[in-house]
């Protein structure tokens, strides 16, 4: 962003530093330790760049090595592309390949998911940093001074998957400036200093881990503690282990960790702040009593294109309140939607009306752009306004609540995908016809997956073939296997083929037709669902706080 400091600026700083800079399982990295593998890393790097941008694809865990590579990258002017070890086989291939990579930085646990694919980058430039080979590249470059390159606010530093409607992976755009000036937020946000230990469990890949997580802490000269991927059962005893004053997170996290059995010292700990997105309101209430800690959570996205925040005092369920001019409008109209009514009961009345997509009328915000995607960045702004995607309905009161993604894309446990890619995995399963994959609402916070199968003889359908089918597809993420599957004659279309998915998301599993069901006792066996399914389906979304919607 013009005119705004290159993060390049913030691990420049690092050069005067004398602490620790990164704690990872029972090892430490110090900020002179930290300040020369950026060096080395960044001299290794342009001395090895071919022609075209100095793209770097990283497919690591949170190690060591990835803020290393975020270090490098900013102090070499080149940009980080966050790959996403979820994504499997050609899907994986594609994302590699649209976003230029001159290298791949990975490690021997994800090596695998690379052979047999064409990624557009040579075997010899695909590192692994658990090896001799690569240590000793790196090592070559010891004593690297500060590359002489011209790096400004507006240079692009990070390439970000998210996904939208079209079916394919959209890269977002994040440049220096703009990593900078989302790290120096959340410093004011969350109070974090030299002293703070910023616990880094959510994947770097993903913007929350770089938002949150890696830039705010090393602006303010921090301590990164990684862990290598989240775990509930390890949250508490990690924390104690790193005395982490500061945890990051998206998603279902704090659902999860408090599913732990809980413990009479569980407010015995060090952490001071908790921020993140997506948390279920009881959780968020829940979990600042039993950990003894603030907890504050927002709405945001990749794009950071429009927020919402919470504001105390708020109703349960809503998501909080927006700047000026941050609405919710009908997609097809264009008109902002009437606010939600509800019943008794809280259920909201006129959905059909009610519900629209958030829009940041007054402008993009901080939306860079997308990656080599013209048409995408068209979809997202639209006269002048940027439109996000996601599905809401404002009260009286003007809070808004969540109501969904867009009907071509999910978000399962913080992690955004097309429903195209799953829906031509689904046609490949013998006897199906045509698949439609949507988004329904998850009792917890965010979306579960269902699929609606059209097949010529529904009866047909074995659950135990088809759950074989899906563990052999070699390019199932692992976020997409559905909770739900309803099986037709025929989906409803339109005039034009398509099919309407509107239609098919508000019965949800409400429908006449047959629909089985992984429960969360039994999440690798697919059954019948029964009005007893649904009865406890429903108690839950009462219990959690979450508005039940009455389409």
């Amino acid at each position: 962003m013009e005119g705004l400091k290159p993060f390049r600026d913030a691990v420049l700083a690092c050069a005067d530093r004398s602490g620790v800079a990164i704690l990872f399982e029972d090892s430490a990295v110090s900020y002179p330790e930290y300040w020369q593998a950026c060096r080395e890393r960044a001299a290794f790097l342009l001395a090895n760049r071919r022609a075209g941008p100095l793209h770097v694809g990283v497919l690591l865990d949170n190690i060591p090595e990835f803020p290393m590579w975020l270090g490098a990258t900013a102090l070499a002017g080149g940009v980080l592309v966050g790959i996403n070890p979820t994504r499997r086989g050609a899907e994986l291939a594609r994302d590699v390949r649209h976003t230029d990579c001159q290298l791949i930085v990975t490690e021997g646990r994800h090596l695998p998911l690379l052979d047999g694919i064409d990624t557009g980058v040579d075997p010899s430039r695909i590192l692994d940093v658990e090896t001799d080979a690569y240590r000793r590249a790196v090592a070559a470059h010891s004593g690297a001074s500060i590359p002489d390159v011209e790096v400004r606010g507006e240079d692009t530093l990070l390439l970000l998957f998210t996904s939208g409607t079209s079916g394919a992976p959209k890269a977002v755009i994040c440049s220096q400036g703009k990593l900078n000036l989302i790290g120096q937020s959340l410093i004011g946000i969350a109070g974090l200093d030299s002293e703070t230990v910023s616990y880094q469990a959510m994947p770097m890949f993903h913007s929350n881990g770089l938002f949150t997580g890696f830039a705010p802490t090393l602006i303010a000269g921090g301590t990164m503690a990684l862990r290598r991927k989240f775990s509930a059962s390890g949250f508490v005893r990690d924390v104690r282990k790193f005395k982490a004053t500061y945890f990051n997170y998206v998603g279902k996290p704090l659902t999860y960790i408090l599913a732990t059995p809980p413990r009479a010292d569980d407010a015995d700990n060090s952490l001071k702040f908790v921020f993140g997105n997506e948390a279920a309101d009881l959780d968020i209430s829940r979990f600042a009593k039993r950990f003894g800690v603030e907890v504050q959570d927002g709405y945001g996205s990749t794009e950071t294109g429009a927020s919402i925040s919470r504001t105390e005092g708020m109703p349960a369920g809503a998501l909080g309140m927006a700047a000026e001019g941050t609405v919710v409008l009908d997609s097809e109209t264009g008109i902002e939607c009437p606010r939600a009514e509800f019943d008794a009961e809280g259920r909201l009345l006129n959905a059909e009306h009610a519900i629209g997509e958030i829009v940041n009328a007054a402008g993009r915000a901080l939306f860079e752009g997308y990656y080599r995607n013209d048409e995408a960045d068209a979809a997202r702004m639209k006269d002048g306004m940027f439109w996000t995607g996601d599905l809401a309905y404002r009260d009286k009161g003007g809070y808004f609540y969540f109501a969904g993604r867009d009907f071509e894309w999910l978000r399962v446990d913080g992690e955004n995908f097309a429903a195209a890619p799953l829906e031509r995995i689904l046609a490949r399963f013998g006897g199906v016809e045509l698949a439609a994959v949507y988004a329904v609402p998850d009792a917890e916070v965010g979306d579960q997956v269902m699929a609606a199968l059209q097949m010529s003889d529904p009866d047909s359908f074995d659950p135990a073939e088809f759950a074989r089918f899906l563990g052999s597809q070699s390019d199932l993420g692992t976020k997409w296997t559905p909770r739900y599957v309803r099986l037709t004659k025929a989906l409803p279309i339109t005039q034009t083929s398509k099919v309407v998915k509107r239609a098919l998301r508000s019965e949800r599993w409400e429908c006449d037709e047959p629909v089985y069901y992984r429960s969360t006792a039994e999440p690798d066996s697919l059954r019948p669902m029964s009005s007893d399914d649904i009865a406890a389906i429903q108690s839950q979304f009462e219990q959690r706080g979450r508005a039940v919607l009455l389409d």
